[in-house]
């Protein structure tokens, strides 16, 4: 496998979860970013903060753990985002998030369209997109990529910050999409289709925008990667669950990691949901690094030699 670090985005919001337990870093980019930089490529965080005590919080607590500051935009005006997390008996949380928040104002700015050029990957989601100023930014750094990055948009649909005209235009923008078994539901009916079950529905929507790769994932029950010319099944890692938040992230990173490489569907779904259950386990969504653990998902192989 190659050892060249590939340069990786995670741009979108950055917030503060405040959890049953306290608060905790979090918000999909950064999480992402601090998985992927854990798996050893150089995970960046293109956001926006509040200059506010949070938000200078944020900066020292990237920092710390291992993540540059360099794209992180600070807005005198607005305040640094929070959500507030409920965790049920399952682990499973539920979010509800600030209005007006930093994130919600990304500017378009000669840095951000320098790392835009930079980029070897850029992943992406909704929530991010749900204020006008931040969409347009956002929209402008994908459109400004070089031709050979990869984009992602990892769903993750969340109440009032999504629409059909979001869904499609990001779809348009995209080369993988990853989403749950819920959410493909939830999008395939938006964008004017019936769901026909998950491989039926994930082909249609690859067909549909071009896509490289759709990904299904199925909670701790796995996942499905449909390709141009290959489907794969996974069936997940069983785990005793601590939380889940950060998990569908760090399911992400593994996957970006190995799709780089250029490794099977097989390798990628191993190393996925290895890295998901792994921080299922734990609690937080950016746990301290386990090295053995760490180098199990670099090198998982799964079906090849």
């Amino acid at each position: 496998m190659p050892d060249k670090a590939y340069n990786i985005v995670g741009l979108g919001e950055l917030l503060w979860d405040v959890l049953p337990k306290g608060k905790e870093l979090g918000g999909a980019p950064a999480n992402f970013a601090y998985m992927t930089s854990l798996l050893g490529d150089h995970g960046v965080v293109a956001s926006r903060v509040g200059g506010d005590a949070l938000g200078r919080t944020a900066g020292r607590r990237l920092e710390r753990i291992g993540l540059r500051t360099k794209f992180l935009q600070v807005d005198t005006q607005h305040p640094t985002g929070t959500a507030k997390v409920d965790v049920d008996p399952a682990g499973q949380p539920t979010f509800s998030f600030n209005e007006n928040s930093a994130w919600d104002f990304f500017e378009w700015t000669p840095e951000w369209q320098k790392l835009a050029s930079m980029a070897d990957a850029v992943c992406f989601g909704t929530l991010a997109q749900r204020a006008p100023q931040s969409r347009a930014t956002i929209r402008s750094f994908l459109h400004e990529v070089s031709r050979g990055t990869t984009r992602v948009f990892d769903v993750n649909l969340r109440p009032n910050s999504y629409s059909a005209e979001i869904l499609d235009e990001s779809l348009k923008l995209a080369d993988i999409v990853k989403l749950n078994q819920d959410e493909l539901q939830i999008v395939v009916k938006l964008l004017g289709s019936e769901f026909a079950g998950e491989e039926r529905s994930a082909r249609w929507l690859r067909d549909k925008y071009g896509l490289r790769l759709v990904c299904i994932t199925r909670g701790d029950k796995g996942s499905l990667l449909v390709s141009s010319t290959e489907i794969h099944q996974h069936n997940g890692v069983r785990i005793v669950v601590a939380d889940t938040v950060g998990s569908g992230d760090a399911f992400t990173a593994a996957l970006i990691y190995h799709y780089l490489r250029r490794a099977s569907l097989a390798t990628m779904n191993e190393a996925a949901n290895r890295m998901g259950a792994w921080v299922a386990s734990q609690t937080g969504a950016t746990p301290p690094r386990d090295d053995y653990y760490l180098q199990q998902i670099r090198t998982a192989i799964s079906g090849e030699e």
